[in-house]
């Protein structure tokens, strides 16, 4: 069926170029968008006016003597009017055009008897022509793999894909735009690493054959951005690509977007004041509103966000005490809730599974998460009357952690020896834990003004929206269909 339908098509492009009609042409008349002349209906200000529109043809209804055609170019959808002796290519058109079809359109707008928004065409031109079908608009991409594999099909038939894509450039963009207004410096810093640091996760290697030397994609935007304040920067950002060798959910991808940013003397505490108020910029840009939807339960965003201590949330819904907490106890709680690779994590790793597990899910409503453990972070600053927990804080909402912030480690001989502590794990077979990076230490050890910093990644959008994290990045890794599948 597909291969009649694709060797029909091509037998019309073969029509037209033996005609001398370039299927392809490489420019195109378009003196309007389709949304700025739907418009223009309201002010009437074109109706007297020649426009040219071009886009996909979405629709045709062939009367004979008359076509009506949807015409859609991303911004907007509107009906043209093509007729016999009226409009100059009406025949090669009729012979020639198919749903997919790129075509231009020159004429003036009308309403039709029954109100419709209209052109209508004195000339019209092929501009490019599909050989493939669209799937049914009624029907669109249903199948979810098909709709990841190949995201401009649902694109190209669902308006409300393109839109949401919309948003979040508008998310990102609004975040950007808040941080240029507070002072801080937009930088760029390199995607590979000779060492990956900043975050407890698997990283991609990779060789540089100029080098002749092993590198790493970046887990984490964080080393390089503290080593600009090491510089002498006081505020900087940066939002990019980072890269994480692990499982696929709901929540996780492997190759995503995060803002990073870093604003010397200042702590955790500026930092939350100061990060409330940007998320709640951040979702009225996106979402026009605060209070959003998430798997049935409304979500307030404009509420005072409370404080939540994570020892003692860990107390209250495990029993267990992580001011005098052995191994041996966190272990033994994470086999009798089903951790399967319980006797193989260190302590810190431990409290976060069962953290993971048995109480974020329940957090619904945003908090910030406030005082971890210090084996759970080796980057954060060391409270300063209680020495086992650190000045870190989560953002907590949709039981996900959609931000974290601390105030940052400065100190080089300390965080020397929490980079060896998370060497043992390594070596005890934990593939997260973080790696000695002698040169970062070395920067320390210039001196680092206090800092605080903090990152979000585009999970935060996917809860926005509602949608499992894939659904809301155009193209998401996807395994390899073999001919066994």
């Amino acid at each position: 069926m597909l291969e009649d339908i694709v060797k029909t098509r091509k037998e019309k492009l073969s029509a037209l170029i033996a005609a001398g009609i370039d299927p392809y042409p490489a420019t195109v008349k378009r003196t309007h968008s389709v949304k700025e002349v739907l418009k223009s209906f309201t002010l009437r200000a074109l109706f007297k006016t020649k426009i040219s529109l071009a886009g996909r043809v979405m629709g045709f209804r062939d009367q004979g003597k008359l076509i009506f055609t949807d015409l859609d170019d991303g911004t907007g959808r509107i009906q043209a009017l093509l007729s016999r002796g009226k409009t100059e290519g009406f025949d090669t058109l009729k012979s020639s055009m198919d749903i997919g079809d790129f075509i231009s359109v020159t004429g003036t707008l009308v309403k039709t008897k029954k109100g419709e928004k209209s052109i209508r065409a004195e000339s019209a031109k092929l501009i490019v022509k599909s050989l493939r079908p669209l799937p049914s608009e009624h029907f669109g991409v249903s199948d979810t793999e098909t709709r990841l594999r190949k995201r401009y099909l649902e694109l190209a038939l669902n308006p409300e894909t393109r839109e949401m894509f919309r948003k979040k450039a508008v998310f990102w963009q609004t975040f950007r735009q808040a941080l240029i207004e507070k002072g801080f410096l937009e930088v760029e810093t390199p995607v590979l690493e000779r060492t990956p640091g900043g975050a407890e996760a698997e990283p991609f290697a990779t060789h540089y054959n100029a080098l002749d030397t092993d590198f790493y994609l970046r887990i984490s935007l964080e080393i390089s951005l503290k080593k600009l304040l090491i510089g002498g920067y006081d505020k900087v950002f940066e939002i990019g690509r980072i890269f994480r060798n692990e499982g696929i959910d709901a929540e996780h991808l492997q190759d995503y977007t995060q803002l990073e940013f870093y604003l010397a003397y200042a702590d955790y505490e500026t930092l939350m004041k100061f990060v409330e108020n940007l998320y709640r910029r951040v979702i009225k840009s996106v979402c026009g509103t605060l209070a959003t939807t998430w798997k049935g339960n409304k979500i307030d965003w404009s509420r005072e966000w409370k404080r939540v201590d994570y020892f003692s949330v860990f107390k209250e819904k495990t029993g267990i005490d992580l001011a005098n907490a052995s191994v041996a106890d966190l272990s033994a709680k994470a086999e009798e809730v089903g951790i399967a690779e319980a006797k193989s994590l260190g302590y810190g790793r431990l409290v976060d599974v069962l953290f993971k597990k048995l109480i974020r899910p329940e957090m619904i409503n945003p908090v910030f998460l406030v005082d971890p453990p210090i084996e759970i972070e080796p980057l954060a600053k060391r409270l300063p009357d209680e020495k086992n927990k650190v000045a870190r804080f989560q953002i907590i909402a949709c039981g996900s952690e959609l931000g974290k912030g601390f105030s940052e480690a400065n100190d080089p001989l300390d965080e020397k020896l929490r980079f060896k502590e998370q060497m043992k794990l390594r070596e005890l077979g934990d593939e997260e834990a973080q790696m000695l990076d002698e040169e970062f230490l070395e920067a320390l050890e210039y001196g680092m003004p206090p800092t605080a910093g903090f990152g979000i990644s585009e999970r935060f959008f996917s809860v926005l929206m509602d949608k499992p994290i894939r659904e809301t990045v155009f193209f998401p890794a996807m395994k390899n269909i073999s001919a066994d599948d």
